[in-house]
């Protein structure tokens, strides 16, 4: 095995990734090494890229929706072996000490770390992850298990807090988490109302087509009241939308790590005992039960392939709203 491995990384915010040739990292105590067979690009990837999250490692390799083969283990590792076929999730590591850990909020952990911004991730040949935080893959191919590992999972986490079972329930940003999402609530019988940016025809169109009973532009009004929403798409704009499609005592989630500012708004959108909350990463229980409940269903994603020297072009076009589906990087 060569010494030397390929790798798109991030030497200055804003700027393009660089193909560059890099030292193939070393597992160390608690680790694993993996080759990358798949790595979805996600919309954290563009805010880690454009400067949208603060404090980002640099130089760095982003990607945190890792699929991986295990090539090599470091000390400790009896989780998996040689061969393995593995996920790598956004959260990366935690203390598992502080009062979130030990309260099952690790998703909180206050010195927690994140594959693809405080961790190297997979937009390379390699990449080592902790392995109590890699997940089993098994029953999907590498391409499309990639997006169920942050787009899946976050949706996931988003769809179990919009409530017990909402009825009548509104996606804003119908992408990658989104499809994944509508299929699940389809399963379990649930109207699932589909926003879209005004005029993409295309993604309200693929709504449909996943079991939407509506889907429309985030400037139309659904024709009934909502029971909870789900926003993925970064615009704050969106919240007062939202509150205000949701009937009394529903629910309104952000699923996203970041969003644009929030306009003000009256407190009547907000009053009825309405709720407005966010998502904040995930735990691995999260991952665990949706990876199990995952092929049950089946959920399928809809993806895109691209080699891993455009990394740049599936960043462009998630960016530009040209994807249905995920975009996913084949080293």
């Amino acid at each position: 095995m060569s010494d030397e491995m390929r790798a798109m990384r991030l030497t200055r915010v804003g700027r393009p990734l660089e193909l560059q040739s890099v030292p193939r990292p070393s597992p160390g105590e608690g680790e694993v090494l993996l080759r990358v067979l798949a790595c979805a690009v996600c919309r954290t990837d563009l805010h880690v890229v454009d400067g949208e999250l603060p404090d980002s490692r640099l130089p760095l390799v982003p990607g945190h929706e890792i699929v991986g083969e295990v090539t090599a283990l470091g000390g400790g590792v009896t989780r998996f072996a040689i061969g393995d076929r593995v996920g790598v999730p956004w959260l990366g590591w935690t203390c598992g000490e502080c009062d979130y850990c030990r309260a099952g909020q690790e998703n909180l952990c206050e010195r927690a770390e994140f594959t693809g911004y405080t961790r190297d991730g997979g937009f390379a040949d390699y990449c080592v992850a902790d392995a109590r935080y890699c997940l089993p893959i098994t029953g999907y191919t590498p391409e499309a298990a990639a997006p169920l590992l942050c787009a899946g999972l976050i949706g996931y986490r988003a769809y179990r807090m919009a409530g017990d079972h909402p009825e009548r329930l509104g996606l804003y940003g119908f992408g990658a988490a989104a499809h994944i999402l509508a299929q699940l609530a389809v399963a379990r019988g649930q109207a699932l109302y589909a926003f879209s940016r005004p005029g993409d025809e295309t993604a309200q169109a693929f709504a449909r087509q996943l079991g939407a009973t509506w889907a429309g532009g985030s400037d139309q009004a659904p024709p009934v009241k909502l029971d909870a929403a789900i926003i993925f798409a970064p615009v704050g704009e969106l919240i007062p939308i939202a509150l205000s499609h949701v009937r009394p005592g529903g629910t309104v989630v952000c699923g996203g790590i970041h969003m644009s500012e929030i306009p003000a708004f009256p407190y009547r959108l907000l009053w009825e005992e309405r709720c407005l909350r966010s998502v904040a990463n995930l735990t691995r229980r999260d991952g665990e039960e949706f990876l199990a409940l995952a092929p049950t269903i089946p959920i399928e994603t809809s993806t895109r392939r691209y080699p891993l020297e455009q990394a740049n072009q599936a960043l462009d076009d998630l960016r530009a709203g040209r994807l249905s589906g995920a975009a996913v990087l084949i080293p």
